[in-house]
């Protein structure tokens, strides 16, 4: 285990003079320390400013304007050490040689004042959790300072992307987050048990390899919870969203109500109602609309009908999600519409799905009999 910090060993990390053995103890380091972490992107960031500067070069005159001071010295054999101290202490402040040596001193002083202010001050509080941020275009901003190329987002903490700028967040240990123009999102939590942020506004794309309900996002709207997957999300000024899942599981949850959408669906969002109800990509336009009018439009009977009559086989996932959603007198037609197109689970009964017995509504029992790739 390589457990002191590699803080003396940074600067030659980042230049690459570190051998392969060595290089990789200091990767493996910086993996699990968040001191020797911040460090380096601060070495980091000064080369990327040192990178910028213009290179200016020396008038022609000054090397033989030294070479002069030096031949001039070396001829004055009487004078005694003091007074050639002192001619050359004249010669030299009155020179192009000084003029150029002061410049380079007001350059150096500019970069560090510069690297500083782009810091943003004193160091972060290192004691909070916090997760790596980087730019993907422009300079996002984290708690309101910009940051041209890596930055730590910590717990209570904002990150605000504006119409030119793009990130990309490490989820601790479990993934990324790709963060789109203008959005704006905080980390609220981040530990063993949970890891937790909040999308106010904008898009964003998660990637999380991890454990059922380790990984949350909440929104306005609803609180999207990881079943190990990838997805979009998207949230307006209003607070209302939708959800596109590319890989695995997510559920939408609020208030008890609980929108399960697999690879290939989507999900809508509305603030003040929560998430609408899941349809694969391939649904009929048709189908959508009135799955949307019914939702979040008091589409009633007139687009329940319309729902029922475009559901294809695929489409059962949805039908599942509307039977404790619709009123009791429209579950019927809805239960005639879902066994007409993939029946009755074993063990399940008609009676059972009217008076939506728990069991028999339990998702786990009708994978068999629904379209869908499972964990």
């Amino acid at each position: 285990m390589f457990h002191r910090h590699v803080i003396k060993k940074l600067s030659a990390y980042c230049h690459g003079e570190l051998d392969a053995v060595e290089s990789g103890r200091v990767t493996d380091h910086l993996s699990r320390c968040a001191r020797c972490r911040a460090e380096k992107e601060e070495i980091e960031l000064g080369i990327h400013l040192a990178e910028r500067l213009p290179q200016v070069s020396a008038p022609a005159s000054l090397w033989s304007e030294i070479e002069a001071a030096l031949d001039k010295s070396a001829l004055d054999k009487s004078a005694s050490k003091q007074e050639i101290k002192q001619a050359n202490r004249r010669y030299w402040l009155g020179s192009p040689a000084f003029a150029f040596a002061t410049v380079a001193v007001v350059i150096a002083a500019a970069v560090t004042l510069a690297w500083y202010l782009n810091r943003g001050g004193p160091k972060e509080d290192l004691s909070k959790p916090s997760w790596a941020v980087a730019a993907l275009e422009g300079s996002p901003r984290v708690d309101s300072r910009g940051i041209e190329k890596t930055g730590r987002l910590a717990v209570g903490g904002a990150l605000e992307t504006d119409s030119n700028s793009r990130a990309i967040i490490e989820v601790a240990d479990i993934g990324q987050v790709e963060v789109e123009p203008n959005t704006r999102m905080r980390l609220v939590e981040t530990s063993e048990q949970e890891h937790r942020l909040a999308l106010d506004q904008g898009s964003i794309q998660a990637t999380i390899i991890a454990p059922p309900r380790l990984f949350f996002v909440d929104t306005p709207s609803a609180v999207a919870v990881d079943l190990g997957c990838a997805y979009s999300l998207d949230v307006d000024a209003a607070g209302n969203g939708l959800l596109q899942v590319t890989s695995g599981w997510v559920e939408l949850v609020r208030d008890g109500r609980n929108s399960y959408v697999p690879i290939g669906a989507n999900c809508s969002l509305h603030a003040g109602v929560g998430p609408g109800t899941p349809y694969f990509n391939d649904a009929s336009d048709l189908f959508r609309q009135a799955l949307e009018k019914y939702d979040f439009e008091g589409g009633g009977d007139e687009a329940l009908a319309i729902v029922l009559d475009e559901s294809r086989p695929r489409d059962t996932l949805s039908l599942w999600h509307l039977l404790p959603r619709v009123p009791e007198a429209s579950r019927k037609r809805l239960l005639d519409r879902l066994i007409d197109l993939v029946g009755l689970p074993k063990g399940v009964t008609r009676a059972g799905l009217m008076r939506l017995d728990p069991q028999m509504v339990d998702l786990e029992l009708w994978k068999d009999h629904l379209d869908l790739v499972w964990f």
